[in-house]
């Protein structure tokens, strides 16, 4: 994210705040000026310690700011109105949560070549028994109601049974897929009709390696 951009959300969140640039100097005790060049995205690099200290005064995630994480809200924000919301109807439960770590993209379609990183957490029920998580890029697990941009979440494990879902590496690439593995061959399916099955063996593959099974997704209601 440039320094502009995050200037941008900077000033969003003080606007919804109701607070002026004044008012947001004093609250993290810089000169107003700075606040200003913090908006105009005219200062490059601003520290972690002053995202940090602008997020608490504007009562949103930091990650957020500097577009690590797609929720505005802080997590204490979020703990808060869940809990009002549980107090005030009989009928919803708490549910206990966690934090996985997404380390970065996967391809559902053809492999994309990648470089696996650390993104931001993601955060999820407790009964996901997940070690990382990814985010999906392409339409190949449609039928499997997967989508462009939906997060699945992965349990490491270097083997999985014929037919379930999986992020795999092949060679420098991965992707995800339905696993089929023969003494010969692996093949990957996808769950959209107008993909082809993809075979590997030692003539087209140096390496295949299974990074986890897929458990569980989570994906916007449309």
């Amino acid at each position: 994210m440039t320094p502009k951009e995050i200037g941008q959300r900077i000033k969003l969140a003080r606007e919804q705040k109701e607070l002026n640039q004044k008012e947001l100097a004093d609250k993290i005790q810089v000169h107003p000026a700075t606040i200003k060049r913090y908006e105009d995205g005219f200062i490059q690099k601003i520290k972690m310690p002053i995202i940090q200290s602008i997020a608490i005064a504007l009562s949103v995630n930091p990650m957020w700011l500097i577009g690590k994480s797609e929720y505005i809200n802080s997590p204490d924000m979020i703990e808060n109105w869940n809990q009002s919301v549980i107090n005030k109807y009989d009928n919803i439960f708490p549910i206990e949560t966690k934090k996985i770590p997404l380390l970065g993209k996967i391809a559902a379609g053809q492999p994309v070549l990648t470089e696996e990183y650390f993104d931001s957490y993601v955060q999820c029920g407790n009964v996901i028994n997940a070690d990382f998580c990814l985010r999906v890029q392409g339409d190949s697990m449609i039928n499997a109601r997967i989508y462009d941009g939906d997060i699945v979440f992965i349990k490491h494990q270097p083997e999985v049974e014929n037919g379930e879902i999986a992020a795999v590496a092949i060679d420098d690439a991965v992707t995800l897929k339905r696993v089929y593995i023969s003494d010969n061959f692996v093949e990957l399916r996808a769950e959209n009709p107008k993909y082809k099955p993809m075979v590997f063996d030692k003539a087209n593959c140096l390496s295949f390696r299974i990074l986890g099974k897929a458990i569980a997704f989570q994906g916007d209601i449309n």
